[in-house]
């Protein structure tokens, strides 16, 4: 997938899946807000085409962002206007940061195993969220924030634990379908069972929910440091679509 409608798509489909608090609109740029809990909700999205000077439009960014007391985010991928913005943030003394590979696989005629240790909940779950924010060492001051976006995303959802004889909480994530996507979220294995195929059942389990509630193609989003979570990906046949990574101001 190389081309900038798909990319684009791509890119929408992860706004609604993962919504933020607060969005604002300036001139082709999505501007999104959630009191600063993760960059990709509190990033500037420069999806469309624009027309203001671009100078003028930085600064006016950089106004709203401090005037929140939120750090100047933005979230790039090859697919912005206009095409030389990274270079002129970097130029100006944008950081670069959290690189990280969007990939694709395709559901037809794939057998898909659901996991017997696998729960799935439809709404969001307090037993869900709680084991949640633990695996992924979640602050209390960040949960309200993210109990909010989570309970503000419109799509069809799935969340799902896998557990063991013990009800122990192996480990957890979210499934999102919209229009025949399924995109996978905060995978998630608990540190004391890693390495065991918690993944592969987890991500399974989330992919034959969304086959199975009419998606075709699924997408994720995994860092490129994180070299675990590429290796489970890749045993599934999951491939690279594209990359995006963050700018912030120093």
């Amino acid at each position: 997938m190389s081309s900038h409608i798909d990319i684009r798509k791509m890119e929408e489909l992860s706004m609604n899946a993962f919504p933020s608090l607060q969005t604002q609109l300036l001139d082709g740029w999505v501007l999104r807000f959630s009191n600063g809990y993760a960059k990709r909700a509190n990033s500037i999205n420069p999806l469309y085409d624009s027309q203001e000077d671009i100078n003028r439009k930085i600064e006016k960014c950089e106004k709203v962002y401090q005037s929140k007391g939120l750090k100047v985010i933005y979230k790039l991928t090859t697919h912005v206007f206009p095409d030389q913005l990274d270079s002129i943030l970097e130029r100006i003394g944008y950081d670069l940061v959290g690189k990280t590979s969007v990939q694709l696989l395709s559901l037809d005629e794939r057998e898909i195993s659901f996991s017997n240790k696998a729960l799935i909940d439809n709404q969001l779950d307090d037993n869900w969220f709680t084991d949640f924010c633990e695996l992924n060492h979640i602050k209390v001051t960040d949960q309200y924030t993210l109990k909010q976006m989570l309970n503000h995303i419109h799509a069809d959802v799935c969340y799902v634990r896998l557990i063991n004889r013990k009800e122990e909480t192996l480990a957890c994530g979210m499934g999102v379908l919209e229009d025949r996507w399924i995109g996978l979220y905060d995978i998630v294995t608990s540190e004391e069972h890693r390495n065991k195929g918690y993944g592969i059942e987890l991500v399974s389990s989330i992919l034959n929910w969304g086959k199975n509630h009419g998606a075709e193609k699924a997408y994720l989003q995994v860092m490129l440091h994180n070299k675990p979570a590429l290796k489970l990906y890749e045993k599934l046949g999951f491939t690279e679509a594209y990359q995006y990574w963050y700018r912030i101001k120093s």
